[in-house]
């Protein structure tokens, strides 16, 4: 027998036009072809679906109930078939991404606004929080794919591609400190540090930086993210460790300035995540692509 959704195809072509030939030319199908997948759909369900007169076929009662449920079953399938078509052509879905709020600002709205462009009507959806939950919630499938600093410590069943590079400075406020000065680590140690808390990606990159160089700098100042680090900088708070591409404007227009030192951190790579037991969607996909191929 042919495939089932074909066999209820044309049972309802016929139930619906009451004729073998009018669904024969409805379906592009011949009249025998017609008649034997009526006769087989019956041996299937095991019983008469259609009386057969001179003017054509009508339901039988059973036929009507079971030509209910088979038309109800076509249009969900359709309906199913055309939606997989306009996420397929990303006319439609949702992407769920997974990143700090930082790097939301920074590195990825370049990004969305050209997809946005070119797909206005796929829905963005972003959650921030640490690297740690939301490498927990891309295992769990509560966001499609992540973009967060590196490197990592749990990057186990994960898929990796690194797309940006970014460099740290030590900042401080203009009147914190005498800029002229090259410090070297120890000297900074006569000031304070700000600095994010762990387990953020940042500060356990910066404290690998620190014990690579036997630095004993310890922040007296922590908070949870790069923007109040930041702002606690700039107010004259302390000095810190900042991502030289997310600061800028305050760079420019003179709210922060970069303290001379005889040792800074290796350039640090942002990357995109996936897990690596999904398929991305097809909307997903696209936007992953203008991530790793946008030069």
């Amino acid at each position: 027998m042919e495939n089932k959704v074909d066999a209820y195809k044309i049972f309802e072509s016929v139930a619906r036009n009451e004729s073998i030939s009018k669904a024969s030319e409805e379906l592009f199908i011949s009249q025998p072809a017609v008649s034997q997948s009526i006769k087989k759909l019956e041996q299937m369900v095991g019983g008469e679906l259609f009386n057969r007169t001179k003017s054509g076929v009508q339901l039988t009662s059973e036929g009507r109930v079971f030509y209910d449920y088979i038309k109800q079953g076509l249009e969900y399938i359709e309906n199913g078939e055309r939606v997989f078509s306009s996420l397929k052509n990303i006319e439609t879905g949702t992407i769920r991404i997974g990143a700090s709020t930082t790097i939301t600002k920074h590195i990825l709205m370049p990004y969305l606004k050209k997809f946005h462009k070119k797909f206005p009507n796929v829905s963005i959806e972003i959650v921030n929080h640490l690297s740690g939950t939301l490498v927990s919630m891309l295992k769990n499938g509560l966001v499609d794919l992540l973009i967060l600093s590196l490197p990592m410590q749990d990057s186990a069943d994960l898929q990796i591609y690194p797309f940006a590079r970014v460099n740290d400075i030590f900042c401080a406020s203009p009147d914190y400190l005498d800029f002229k000065k090259v410090y070297a680590l120890s000297d900074l140690s006569k000031y304070k540090l700000i600095a994010q808390k762990r387990p953020s990606n940042t500060r356990l990159f910066f404290d690998e930086f620190l014990k690579q160089k036997n630095a004993k700098l310890k922040p007296e100042i922590e908070a949870v993210s790069f923007s109040v680090v930041c702002e606690l900088t700039k107010i004259g708070f302390g000095y810190s460790c900042l991502t030289r591409e997310y600061i800028l404007q305050e760079l420019k227009n003179g709210e922060l300035k970069q303290i001379k030192t005889n040792n800074l951190p290796s350039p640090r790579e942002i990357g995109l995540v996936l897990y690596k037991n999904t398929t991305p969607s097809f909307a997903s996909k696209e936007l992953i692509d203008l991530i790793l191929n946008t030069k």
